[in-house]
């Protein structure tokens, strides 16, 4: 496989921001801003795996179905996975094939893989569910979800009104189902787009079988086993911001240019990288360091290409000295 292949790990507000609307035009706006940042990076010859974030997609549906439930019957949660990898395949699609003719000079094929990735049905997150998913709700919209659907509910902002959340199973994944296909398409020069939202949650049946449970995936995680199983130069994890930050938010905040895997797990264990932020793409990013030998980089969008040229962004390598 060629050389500077990078796995672009988006987070889900590339697409719709927290404080976004939500409209099938504000993310596709969002998504043209995204898809002209990758084909940068393709004019500049990387070979690029996508993978990116379905937070806030899987949020909005699962409102949807909770307030449709009287005239159609819900999705489980992995059939949820699923159908916003489609629709958020369908609008990198759209988008990259637009800007690779006026930015490249030629047509580049694009496919979107609705990517199914094993997990162990055995993890004790499933039954210590933890990953918040959906809207918030008063403690008595709690007690009714769960009342009706069986859901577990969280208190997780405990000053807020409405502060409990449905929690669900986070297992670390452990296989990409598709991967030979990803690794066919890669081979034919094919910009693929696949584990979005970490991939839809499966496990192995004693006689093979796989099936879909109730968890979510974090989406970092995931792209750090992508980019090793396609032989990534470069796993480059896309956030809100240019660099990772020591003290983040506080008079002595310090940005951080190289870490190496120590340096980077010492952190995590000092609680400098908050578990529902910074946390788990730092830890996947010195996974991916250390299993591979090739660094991480985690900066933002808009600073990706000069990140990837090494002048800006964390760069996480697997040894003191890393060379960008």
């Amino acid at each position: 496989m060629s050389k500077r292949v990078v796995v672009i790990a988006l987070g889900g507000n590339a697409i719709l921001p927290s404080h976004g609307t939500g409209t099938y035009e504000r993310q596709l706006h969002n998504v043209d801003a995204t898809a002209r940042q990758i084909a940068d990076l393709v004019k500049h010859h990387y070979k690029v795996v996508i993978t990116h974030g379905n937070g806030p997609q899987v949020g909005n549906l699962l409102v949807q179905q909770e307030h449709a439930q009287c005239l159609l019957p819900g999705q489980p949660l992995d059939i949820c996975d699923a159908m916003t990898q489609g629709q958020i395949g369908y609008m990198l699609q759209n988008r990259l094939a637009y800007h690779f003719p006026r930015m490249c000079g030629r047509e580049i094929p694009v496919c979107t893989v609705l990517t199914q990735v094993e997990v162990d049905p055995h993890s004790a997150c499933f039954t210590r569910p933890t990953k918040p998913v959906g809207t918030f709700h008063t403690q008595a919209e709690a007690e009714e979800l769960h009342r009706q659907h069986g859901y577990n509910m969280k208190l997780v902002k405990p000053q807020a009104g409405k502060g409990w959340r449905r929690v669900v199973a986070s297992p670390r994944p452990l296989r990409i189902i598709e991967e030979a296909s990803i690794l066919q398409l890669l081979d034919n020069h094919i910009v693929v787009i696949a584990c979005g939202g970490g991939g839809i949650p499966v496990v192995r049946a004693d006689d093979g079988m796989l099936r879909g449970v109730e968890a979510v995936i974090d989406k970092d995680w995931t792209a750090a086993l992508l980019a090793e199983r396609v032989d990534a130069d470069y796993l480059l994890i896309l956030t809100d911001v240019e660099k990772v930050a020591l003290h983040w938010g506080t008079p002595r905040e310090r940005t951080l240019d190289r870490l190496t895997v120590a340096q980077a797990k010492r952190y995590c264990r000092q609680g400098h990288f908050p578990e529902g932020s910074m946390g788990p793409k730092v830890q996947a990013a010195a996974r991916f360091a250390e299993s591979s030998g090739q660094p991480a980089i985690i900066t933002s969008l808009r600073t990706a290409r000069a990140a990837l040229a090494g002048k800006t962004g964390t760069w996480i390598g697997p040894r003191a000295g890393l060379q960008r």
